[in-house]
């Protein structure tokens, strides 16, 4: 009977234990798993330091919400740096899933079969009708939309208020759809020029510098003289940047520097700031820039009028703006991001931190001073009067030919005639590389 009784004890203090040490679970095996984390690779190029903060602080939100994905966020610089590493990458098969694109470049990565159409995406979940049709063209091509965007640029005339005191030139209106013609700002231009004192009338496009620039200051040139680049189809640039529209473009811009003298080929440092300069072109982005230098404060010292227009009213627009490679394994999980940081709560974000201009209209609205000068003036003319540029593989060749025809024509002072026939040629040869 005692031996019965250890037994039994021994067999109760095992049950016991069993309990104690293991209890019961109420779920199943496969519920207390974690779920499997996705990690998609993101690159995209730096700004300045508001700018790598949004894409901090968005990308800490959408994480936040999708536990189950993990974004690996990696940047270059920008311009050839950040161009190169990419191309590099993709021609090595090492896909990131996301990339930010600079949305001239759009069909070069789309053509190269590099980019994943994202049109069915957008036209279900993007709200592509709370995009400006401007902006949204610059982001399509062949009829597909490839990116997404998130903040805008714009660019409008900022004058020196010092010299038009001076002159006893009245300030222009900074009303967006009531801009200045050009021969109206040539002829305060001759007014403010005055080589006695260094002063310098006008820059009427950002000089002459080197990257994009060139092309995104310079091209509304010629479409607000009624020109275009290329041909609709993207067929051929014969006929188009040499059209007689173009040559009058053209014309008045080389006259600003030869005819008439009031731009300089050589600028002295911070001419506008130092009031050696009336009147200069400059991008959105300057905002923050002027705002660092001492004694030269916006309303007092400088103020900023819409662009000027030639025949019809047209500014540029376009930056950088998301897209996922057409080599993911994880194309629903890369939409879910882009459109994240692209939609209306991604982008508040972006814009609130960064002081982007956003490219939705209903981003725009909920910030007070982007309905109010001088920040009103960038938003209404990107959502009524921006034109993107020209969306094809041989953009590169386009941006590059542009950039030496203005050279040529306000720099070196060619015949307009010969210089667009030359740029017309240029182009076509880099379309038909293309085509190869």
């Amino acid at each position: 009977m005692k031996k019965w009784i250890a037994v039994i004890l021994l067999i109760s203090f095992a049950g016991f234990a069993l309990y104690y040490f293991f209890p019961l679970s109420t779920e199943s095996p496969d519920k207390e798993k974690p779920a499997q984390q996705i990690e998609l690779t993101f690159l995209r190029n730096l700004g300045n330091q508001a700018f790598n903060q949004a894409y901090e602080e968005v990308i800490a939100a959408f994480e936040a919400q999708h536990p189950d994905i993990k974004i690996n966020m990696q940047s270059m610089h920008w311009g050839n740096e950040y161009e190169l590493r990419l191309r590099t990458e993709l021609a090595a098969g090492n896909h990131p899933d996301i990339m930010a694109i600079d949305s001239p470049n759009l069909a070069l990565y789309a053509n190269s079969g590099s980019l994943l159409s994202i049109d069915s995406y957008m036209k279900k979940e993007g709200n592509i009708d709370d995009i400006p049709e401007g902006v949204l063209n610059g982001l399509t091509y062949k009829n597909e939309i490839y990116l997404a965007p998130i903040v805008e640029s714009s660019i409008a005339l900022f004058y020196n208020m010092n010299l038009f005191r001076e002159a006893g030139i009245p300030f222009p209106s900074g009303d967006p759809n009531h801009p200045m013609t050009w021969d109206e700002v040539l002829e305060i231009a001759k007014k403010l020029n005055n080589p006695a004192t260094g002063v310098i009338g006008i820059d009427p496009a950002q000089g002459f510098n080197v990257g994009e620039g060139p092309a995104y200051f310079k091209m509304p040139f010629l479409w607000q003289f009624g020109a275009e680049v290329i041909s609709p189809d993207g067929t051929t640039a014969e006929g188009f940047i040499n059209s007689k529209e173009a040559l009058e473009a053209l014309q008045f811009y080389q006259d600003l520097y030869r005819k008439h003298g009031v731009a300089a080929v050589e600028m002295p440092p911070t001419p506008f700031e130092t009031d050696k300069l009336g009147m200069t072109v400059l991008g959105s982005w300057a905002l923050s820039e002027l705002a660092q230098t001492p004694g030269f404060i916006l309303g007092e010292d400088f103020g900023i009028a819409p662009l000027p227009k030639g025949d019809y009213q047209v500014v540029p627009n376009g930056g950088w703006a998301l897209g996922i490679s057409s080599k993911t394994k994880y194309p629903e999980e890369a939409w879910e991001f882009v459109k994240f940081v692209t939609g209306y709560e991604g982008s508040k974000i972006f814009v609130d931190i960064s002081g982007d201009l956003p490219a939705r209209y209903s981003v725009a609205k909920n910030f007070p001073e982007l309905n109010e000068y001088p920040k009103n003036i960038f938003i209404q003319q990107d959502q009524n009067y921006s034109k993107s540029r020209p969306v094809t593989p041989a953009y590169p060749v386009i941006s590059q030919a542009v950039k030496e025809l203005f050279e040529d024509v306000g720099k070196n002072g060619k015949d307009v005639e010969v210089a667009a026939n030359e740029a017309a040629e240029k182009i076509n040869n880099g379309l038909r590389d293309i085509k190869k």
